[in-house]
């Protein structure tokens, strides 16, 4: 695996010839467009204190589950990942062991975004391997210790125009208000409503989150009520801020219409410590549709990301946390349980819903026809496990003859790793191109609708879904 196929100006684009030709000229046309990242998990302090990034092994290996988990899954254990972990290992050992592991890496999509920053960003001249390995950590190193490599310099130089985190509803938006207020930064960092932690009852601090979510941003009114009216004032609060969305990382997309009374009785009960698994589901799928009624209300973008089983390694959680790797997709079902949310709101003015998935089934066979339908919903770009080549193109195909292109979210990259940004929309544009370049091919659309076409998917599909 060389670390020169990361510049090959064809990557990813059709192996035949004349397609190819094709779409290399509609890349071309969005190759230099600004980046738009609406939904991501970056942290906005990075930008505004504009530290210098830390060792190679810190910033791109330990924090990043999509890379630890396969040299995990081939046997060697977490500690030996994990800067600073029981066992003290230093930046230099874990980046042995991921030099070691890299063959692991061809034909994955963590490989394609390392290759990509090793080439573009960090101008990397060895190829990666075990023999290299240190040799690369220092080369690594000693370009994030030149002045140039700070984060806001290279948030110009991705040429990213808007950049959303992901924030606790509590969060006081300190960076996000400073880098607003700072007239030497170019570009919109947009925080994002994030409630799960205050939405899910069998979350381990729900109760103390509640509790402080009331007497913080409450009006004084105790109990249910009054925790309806601190969640929408802290929507509100994110809104003064610049947000444009709320996301949920929920369970499963299910909602529930319950009234008044059930619902706080169910939150009694959940405060009492008394709830059971059924509360459990019942209580966060009727917040979920209380939150579609608060975006109705606010206009804030409704995204929802279910699907996943989180901590499936029960003994990995209790020794390292969550985000370690072992979340493990599984399937849902959109149609019946987004229903309640849509009977009520599919057409309501103004509403965006998003709805996104780690179940490839549901992209042809549920969330197509209810974005060929219900003017509020929009398909969530492949995210998680589905953000690589392969499965866009999959997506792509599943979703455009029932859909077309409009109802379609526009990329997403999803992503705590600020390196990767780029490579990520880098990949998405010359999927797009390829996907359009064979239906020009074969004649379904002509090659000047499809030059409009990639460049409303690439730019004004995200400001459309995400009110940009």
């Amino acid at each position: 695996m060389s670390i020169s196929l990361a510049a090959e100006p064809d990557r990813l684009l059709p192996a035949e010839p004349g397609v190819r030709k094709i779409a290399r000229g509609l890349l071309e046309l969005v190759s230099d467009l600004p980046i738009i990242s609406p939904h991501g998990h970056v942290d906005a302090a990075v930008l505004d204190k504009n530290s210098p990034f830390p060792d190679p092994a810190t910033l791109l290996i330990s924090p990043d589950h999509y890379v630890t988990r396969l040299i995990h899954a081939s046997g060697v254990p977490l500690d030996r990942l994990r800067v600073g972990g029981s066992t003290a290992a230093s930046p230099r050992d874990v980046w042995r062991e991921f030099a070691k592991a890299w063959p692991l890496f061809d034909g994955t999509a963590s490989g394609y975004w390392l290759r990509s920053e090793f080439e573009h960003v960090f101008k990397l001249e060895h190829e990666i391997s075990e023999a290299t390995a240190d040799a690369t950590f220092d080369a690594i190193q000693s370009r994030l210790s030149e002045p140039g490599f700070r984060p806001r310099q290279l948030f110009k130089d991705f040429n990213i125009e808007v950049l959303a985190t992901t924030d606790d509803p509590l969060d006081s938006l300190e960076s996000h208000a400073a880098l607003a207020a700072d007239a030497t930064f170019q570009g919109r960092v947009l925080p994002t409503f994030r409630p799960d932690a205050y939405l899910n009852i069998s979350h381990p601090t729900w109760i103390e989150n509640v509790d402080q979510l009331i007497t913080t941003a409450g009006d004084g009114t105790t109990g249910y009520a009054g925790y309806i009216r601190a969640l929408e004032n802290r929507r509100q609060h994110f809104v003064d801020h610049g947000a444009v969305s709320a996301d949920h990382g929920v369970r499963t997309p299910q909602t529930l219409k319950l009234d008044r009374a059930e619902a706080e009785s169910l939150f009694n009960k959940a405060r009492r410590g008394e709830a059971t698994e059924t509360d459990r589901d019942a209580f966060e799928a009727h917040m979920m549709y209380e939150m579609a009624r608060m975006s109705v209300q606010d206009g804030l973008v409704m995204t929802v990301h279910p699907g996943s089983f989180r901590n499936h390694h029960l003994p990995t959680f209790e020794k390292y946390g969550a985000d370690t790797g072992h979340d493990i997709p599984f399937a849902v079902n959109y149609t019946e349980a987004i229903r309640p949310v849509l009977q009520d709101f599919g057409t309501a003015e103004g509403f965006n819903l998003i709805l996104f998935t780690l179940d490839e089934t549901v992209f042809s066979r549920e969330l197509a026809p209810l974005a060929g339908f219900y003017p509020a919903v929009y398909v969530g770009a492949p995210w998680w496990f589905l953000d690589a080549p392969d499965a866009m193109l999959r997506f792509r195909s599943a979703i455009t003859e029932t859909a077309g292109f409009y109802r379609s979210s526009g990329f997403i990259d999803d992503t705590r790793a600020f390196c990767s940004i780029p490579a990520r929309h880098d990949a998405s544009r010359r999927i797009e191109a390829s996907f359009l370049a064979r239906l020009v091919a074969e004649h379904r659309v002509s090659e000047s609708r499809a030059a409009e076409l990639i460049v409303d998917i690439v730019d004004a599909a995200p400001r459309r879904a995400f009110k940009l």
